[in-house]
């Protein structure tokens, strides 16, 4: 799907008929799969190749293991934003369990920290800006404030 591309005249009918916007020149099939309208049985008829390498892949395996295949290439593509996205966030939170924080380390001094925060912190006295960023009542930017005054 990402080196087979399709070209307008067989595109357009079928998107057409999907309410989706027309190609004025070729696109790759992959790019045509994140479209929230279609589906490979779509990109199958527009792709005489797709639909070739689909009917050979159906007799080299079960029926039942290349729908399963089929269907989690959909979900991949038509997410891959939304998982990549999702993927940075946890590295980022993962990144954050690293950031040590002393546990004699006085919150109250810090005056960009919401009062809510300071009370919080002082009373939990997390390890890590990781858990510190789970404690309820510790926002976004008191991390942030943390974070800089941590020097990162």
């Amino acid at each position: 799907m990402e080196k087979t591309s399709v070209d307008p005249e067989s595109a357009n009918p079928i998107l057409k008929d999907q309410n989706s916007s027309e190609l004025k020149q070729k696109v790759k099939i992959k790019s045509l799969l994140s479209r929230p309208n279609l589906s490979q049985d779509h990109l199958l008829e527009m792709s005489s190749d797709l639909n070739s390498y689909d009917n050979e892949k159906s007799k080299e395996l079960e029926l039942n293991t290349w729908s399963e295949v089929k269907e989690s290439l959909e979900i991949a593509i038509k997410y891959e934003g939304y998982i990549a996205k999702e993927q940075e966030m946890a590295d980022r939170m993962n990144r954050l369990e690293d950031i040590h924080l002393y546990p004699d380390f006085d919150y109250s001094k810090i005056n960009s920290l919401s009062a809510e925060a300071k009370e919080k912190l002082v009373k939990i006295k997390p390890e890590t800006i990781g858990q510190a960023s789970r404690i309820s009542g510790v926002s976004p930017s008191d991390i942030s404030v943390l974070m800089i005054h941590l020097g990162r």
